[in-house]
């Protein structure tokens, strides 16, 4: 027992640098994903600002209520599904075309450069984002309104007016930001492909896209499997930036910009009702729990080794 004793304070003393470097990062964890879920309970409370939050009183799913009971709930719920859906699957299918791309060039200052080009979009604010596609589509000065159509005969719109045009305005807002980071991960995991597979396929007179299809898209598979579990888990989220900000709050879109994220931060603003707002984030987070679980469970069925766990 004494030996078995010792040999574990050696193991430890051994590890002891790595056991401080992970200390940072375990406070990190805590301190940010843990002690917030003692704050649960305001779903469940008619918070009082005067008796605190342990001091309010309980009213059970009343909260709840305002998500499930609303005159919008069928729009926000169905916006923020199909939006993320359809962010999914473009962004899924840009990502790794244009993480294939990349990888058959052979000037390396050249992929450099455009990866550099790819995650600029990325890295900067929605506000700023918002602003760049309003100097593209506003009535006034926007690019498309006095250069593009009037070349092409077609009389300007009035695109902070017209609900008709936002899906595919934010479906291409959204891909043009995060391509270069979803890129940058697809192209890491084909860079790490063994080359011999692709030589032995040219050997055996393969095409391009035939290397691709048989060998790219199989290698990279729990790759995309991870990401797109991780995406399903947001699926009732949605970028508060990319549907506040980039339609400048314009009312007359509501029907095709409103989700639930939206929907929760205008009515806060209004009523001042932290009660309900939790209750909203709670339900999205349980959602996106189970959709996980269950997409695992999916691919566990059909392949053991590409799921997460």
């Amino acid at each position: 027992m004494n030996t078995r004793l010792i040999n574990t304070r050696k193991q430890l003393w051994k590890y002891s640098p790595l056991y401080l470097m992970m200390l940072p990062g375990i406070a990190y964890l805590l301190i940010n994903n843990y002690l917030p879920m003692f704050g649960v309970t305001i779903a469940f409370k008619d918070i009082n600002f005067a008796k605190g939050i342990w001091g309010s009183d309980w009213n059970g799913l009343q909260n709840f209520k305002f998500l499930f009971q609303s005159s919008d709930a069928y729009v926000i719920t169905r916006n923020t599904i199909l939006y993320n859906l359809a962010f999914i699957v473009i962004g899924l299918i840009v990502g790794v075309g244009t993480a294939i791309l990349l990888n058959e060039i052979k000037n390396k200052i050249a992929v450099k450069f455009y990866q550099s080009v790819l995650l600029i979009p990325y890295l900067i604010s929605m506000v700023l984002v918002s602003y760049l596609v309003y100097s593209i589509l506003s009535v006034n000065v926007g690019y498309l309104n006095n250069t593009i159509l009037p070349g092409l005969g077609i009389d300007p719109i009035s695109w902070y007016n017209e609900p008709k045009y936002w899906p595919y305005i934010l479906v291409i807002v959204n891909v043009w930001k995060g391509l270069g980071f979803s890129c940058v991960v697809y192209l890491a995991a084909i860079i790490s492909i063994d080359k011999e597979y692709y030589e032995a396929a040219m050997l055996d007179g393969a095409s391009k896209w035939q290397q691709i299809r048989r060998i790219t898209i199989p290698m990279i598979t729990p790759i995309l499997v991870m990401m797109t579990l991780l995406a399903i888990g947001r699926i009732f989220y949605s970028d508060f930036g990319l549907f506040y900000q980039v339609p400048m709050n314009s009312g007359a879109l509501f029907s095709t910009t409103n989700v639930i994220d939206t929907y929760v931060f205008r009515a806060l603003m209004q009523l001042g009702d932290i009660g309900m707002s939790a209750a909203a984030g709670l339900y999205q987070s349980v959602v996106g729990f189970v959709l996980v679980i269950l997409s695992n469970y999916v691919v566990r069925k059909i392949s053991r080794e590409d799921a997460l766990f």
